[in-house]
């Protein structure tokens, strides 16, 4: 589980095509004494297993399923990508809960500077659309932003300085992919509305226990 707080960016060191998939190499300036082989780290936002580290560099083995589904086979050597460890128990949530199970590859369509800030208007595919929502999050190239003016198959974010230094989102431009991973809050209610637990939620439901009106739970007048 991640945060969506972006840690270090690293630079892609080493790329290795295999059958099974791809080998990466990423060089950075993350405090590797707190790393191992078998740890989780979020590379633009998709979880990734440690396969080795040495003298600055992490190692990570990429599943073809992976590949087709995240914008990770679109890299090349030199290429930056955003690192974030996966949280610690007890830490600090200073983002939005992070799987590093990418939803889908989305696309900026524009870019527009106001004042310190940049509005980036977003593409979404339709795995991710159905949980975007005014002020929710989602994690793009895993960096955990909040959602403004959603509309059907695209939104706007705004990247405040901060966000525009520790990130490489401010050299982004419209067309540059990008990997979504949606609320997954929104996406377990989803799960349950549509009835993937056996029972269906809808507004019957919410109005007989009380939660809408029209109902009386229990014989309250």
């Amino acid at each position: 589980m991640f945060t969506g707080i972006v840690e270090d960016i690293g630079t892609l060191s080493r790329i290795e095509k295999r059958p099974a998939g791809l080998a990466l190499g990423i060089r950075c300036a993350l405090e590797l004494s707190s790393v191992e082989a078998g740890d989780s780290l979020a590379v633009d936002g998709v979880c990734l297993t440690v396969t080795r580290k040495n003298q600055g560099e992490l190692e990570f083995d990429v599943s073809q399923e992976t590949v087709s589904a995240t914008t990770l086979g679109q890299l090349r050597q030199g290429d930056r990508v955003h690192l974030e460890r996966a949280l610690a128990l007890g830490a600090r949530l200073g983002g939005h809960l992070v799987t590093g199970h990418v939803d889908g590859v989305g696309q900026i369509l524009d870019r527009t500077p106001r004042g310190q800030n940049l509005d980036l208007t977003v593409l979404a595919p339709p795995e991710v659309s159905p949980f975007l929502v005014p002020k929710g999050s989602v994690a793009i190239s895993g960096v955990s932003l909040t959602i403004n003016e959603p509309r059907r198959d695209r939104f706007r974010v705004t990247l405040v300085p901060h966000t525009l230094k520790k990130t490489r989102l401010a050299g982004m431009k419209p067309g540059d992919p990008l990997n979504l991973e949606a609320d997954i809050i929104g996406k377990y209610v989803r799960h349950w509305m549509q009835g993937g637990t056996g029972s269906r939620i809808d507004t019957d439901f919410l109005a007989e226990h009380g939660f809408l009106p029209g109902g009386d739970p229990g014989g309250r007048g």
